[in-house]
């Protein structure tokens, strides 16, 4: 058993947050089937991997929602459903005869996730928009930058995929709880601004505290101090410090073969660049995995940064089984790690569309009614 086994889902198809929020949910048992749009005509989603890790175990339909035999299918995927997952602008799903209102008649149960990067509501909310650009809004990409440099997007991982996807993921199994005891269904307004703000509470904190400033790249974890860093090394790779308590600084010293007296005192701000100077000039004169062997077993918060394609090779992650193959593709394994019902890595997606007699048969129409929707174009 799996802790969501016999919890269907209904996905909307769309780019990357949504498929993740997806992946998630099926890797811990649910049925998710992803309402694809026809191939012909208006352009799909783009699958811009032929291969895609969040396809694993999911069934793939394809159907024609500008028609009313299409949104009547959807209509009856709702009806047994216990989640709707859609990706669009405020106002798509409602031109559709699909929004929360009519959805929720069909079935006062149902769940419907609204993940979208600015949200229901508010002036932006039927604006087009990246990642890039709800993490701006929302203060976090500011603190992407070292002082003096412009903010450097950390690719589109905290907006689409933490601040997104799984958010609503989140958001999903609060309300499948707490549908346990109302027995009601409710509307999940999942927003990346929303999220990628929520990852910076610490950061508001900090700042209401004086105890960070909006200097970006002079605090302690923005790549101000030398002990919270990444330094170069030999031939030309990098490793990470995080040695902000006391007692791990000093293992770190010691590791680095410097002798403390000549350093000034770990916390002494005005010093911090003359710190970080004497600490990059000693790790450019080992390899990065010289450094890794030095302080492995030891307390300094040092780690190699690992290329995406060395991540599997290392014997911490090989230990863990953090990566694992499926169709040929490595691929993290689910997560996190349950005791009793841990997830498990489905089999990779099918072909889109591949499911779509699967799916209609399971929704109680005939041979005759399913082939007369693909004669007339409704499916595919």
């Amino acid at each position: 058993m799996r802790p969501l086994d016999g919890v269907k889902v209904i996905e909307m198809a769309g780019l990357a947050p949504t498929p993740y929020c997806g992946m998630i949910l099926a890797d811990f048992g649910a049925e998710v089937v992803v309402v694809d749009r026809l191939s012909k005509g208006a352009p799909e989603i783009p699958n811009v991997m032929e291969r895609n890790p969040f396809d694993r175990g999911k069934r793939f339909i394809r159907v024609n929602l500008k028609a009313k035999e299409g949104t009547d299918i959807v209509g009856e995927m709702i009806r047994g459903s216990d989640v709707l997952l859609e990706p669009y602008r405020p106002g798509v799903m409602e031109g559709l005869g699909l929004g929360p209102e009519e959805a929720l008649r069909i079935n006062p149960r149902l769940i419907y996730a609204r993940l979208t990067g600015w949200g229901q509501s508010g002036p932006f909310a039927s604006m087009a928009g990246h990642d890039i650009n709800y993490i701006a809004l929302s203060g976090a990409l500011s603190l992407c930058r070292r002082k003096g440099e412009r903010p450097l997007p950390p690719c589109n991982l905290l907006g689409d995929f933490a601040g997104g996807g799984m958010l609503c993921a989140m958001g999903i199994l609060l309300a499948l709880i707490e549908r346990s005891r109302s027995g009601k269904g409710q509307v999940v307004d999942a927003a990346m601004v929303d999220g990628s703000a929520s990852f910076s509470t610490f950061f508001f904190g900090l700042l209401a505290n004086h105890l960070m400033t909006l200097d970006i790249g002079t605090n302690m974890v923005d790549s101000g101090a030398p002990y919270y860093q990444t330094y170069e090394t030999s031939e030309g790779r990098f490793v990470a410090v995080g040695a902000i308590e006391g007692r791990f600084y000093d293992v770190l010293i010691k590791g680095l073969g410097i002798d403390r007296s000549s350093l000034p005192a770990q916390n002494d701000k005005e010093k911090w660049p003359e710190t970080q100077g004497r600490f990059a000039a000693v790790f450019k004169t080992k390899t990065r995995d010289e450094w890794a062997a030095i302080f492995e077993g030891k307390d300094a918060c040092v780690a190699p940064v690992l290329e995406l394609n060395e991540v599997g090779d290392h014997p911490h992650n090989r230990a863990r089984h953090l990566l694992i193959e499926v169709d040929g593709v490595i691929q993290p394994a689910p997560a996190p790690r349950l005791s009793r019902t841990p997830g498990r890595m489905n089999p990779p997606g099918r072909s889109k569309g591949s499911g779509t007699r699967e799916v209609l048969s399971g929704l109680g129409y005939s041979d005759k009614d399913i082939e007369q929707l693909f004669h007339e174009s409704i499916v595919e």
